[in-house]
């Protein structure tokens, strides 16, 4: 068997997980009889690997920049990871020593405010631990501090006339996605604007009522 074949075998391996899944390096695949509780359950565990490998990958990559300084670089070239990404998240992994780790927010908070001094990340990540910010309220909450830094942003009414069969439809996306309906709707707005406003490093937003 050639190496080709080796690593086609390899992405069709199927492994169990919980009994109730198999994956593989190309898929995951599902029981039909798999409960909501079970589905619900195993998506969180798969965010919480997949956002604790951009943590992993990054002290990977300081370690090796710290103790294989000329060699690193072709190990990294020699695997399929992108090497301006693994820059990026060991950047974040210096600025954030493993007990400076908030465990309850995600890699991509910490890396919104990676770029601001140390008491200032703390500050900001303490604030979204305990308001329960997305990383996106966070990054809006940044960017009208610094747009604004001494002015006091007032809260906003916002109303919005939609048909029963609309709104019904975003009620239901805003409850799987386990948000309230202003809250949805915000995100889903913030998200789109994002689109035409790339994100600054370090950012905040200020408190809106929305009326649907």
């Amino acid at each position: 068997m050639d190496a080709d074949q080796k690593g086609r075998e390899v992405c069709m391996m199927s492994i169990p997980v919980n009994g109730l899944t198999a994956t593989r390096r190309t898929g995951l695949a599902l029981p039909s009889d798999l409960s909501l509780a079970e589905w619900s359950h195993l998506g969180q565990q798969i965010h919480v690997i997949a956002d604790s490998s951009a943590w992993w990958l990054g002290d990977w990559l300081v370690f090796g920049q710290e103790h294989y300084p000329g060699h690193y670089r072709r190990t990294v070239e020699q695997t399929s990871l992108d090497y301006q990404t693994l820059r990026n998240y060991a950047w974040v992994a210096r600025k954030f020593s493993p007990g400076r780790r908030w465990g309850k927010l995600s890699f991509q908070h910490h890396a919104e405010v990676a770029a601001v001094p140390e008491a200032e990340q703390d500050a900001w990540l303490t604030q979204a631990e305990e308001g329960g910010w997305s990383r996106n309220e966070l990054r809006r909450r940044m960017r009208v501090q610094r747009q604004s830094p001494d002015v006091s942003v007032e809260s906003a009414l916002v109303q919005v006339s939609v048909v029963a069969e609309r709104r019904i439809r975003w009620q239901h996306a805003a409850e799987i996605a386990g948000l309230g309906l202003a809250d949805w709707i915000v995100q889903m707005l913030d998200e789109a604007a994002d689109d035409f406003d790339p994100p600054i490093s370090g950012l905040a937003a200020a408190p809106r009522a929305l009326e649907v």
